[in-house]
């Protein structure tokens, strides 16, 4: 039996806008993934925590508040404490395209702005899950 990807989906800061994340939760389900939605006004600690405890293969953020160049920086930071540093960090939400690259600087995979195809997002996430099996055999 396939193990199934795990994906953790947490809405970090005081953002209160989660319809966007619970659409994200709901296509990677459709995608035959396992999704854990930790709801809104997350921690950084509170998701790595998360993250360590689920097994996530996969930890995405869905940020709409601005705070993306203080919030994510810290999660990849605990997530790195934690020993997971191959656990891949995707971001989703209004992220201006100058921050990006400070962000995947700071250890995200690939960010994703508003008008992504779920279609990418879900491919994105096989090809790397299917990456890191490749390299733990």
């Amino acid at each position: 039996m396939e193990k199934k990807i795990r994906v953790l989906i947490a809405k970090p800061g005081l953002d209160g806008h989660d319809r966007g994340a619970k659409v994200i939760a709901r296509a990677l389900r459709d995608a035959g993934m396992e999704v854990i939605y930790t709801g809104l006004r997350q921690t950084p600690e509170m998701i790595a925590t998360a993250a360590l405890q689920e097994d996530v293969d996969f930890v995405g953020l869905s940020i709409l508040s601005g705070a993306h160049t203080t919030i994510v920086p810290r999660v990849c930071q605990l997530l790195r404490q934690e020993g997971l540093d191959d656990v891949p960090v995707l971001v989703g939400g209004i992220i201006p395209d100058a921050d990006i690259a400070a962000l995947k600087q700071q250890g995200v995979a690939a960010v994703f702005q508003p008008g992504a195809s779920m279609e990418n997002i879900v491919r994105f996430i096989r090809e790397n899950a299917a990456r890191k099996v490749t390299r733990d055999e």
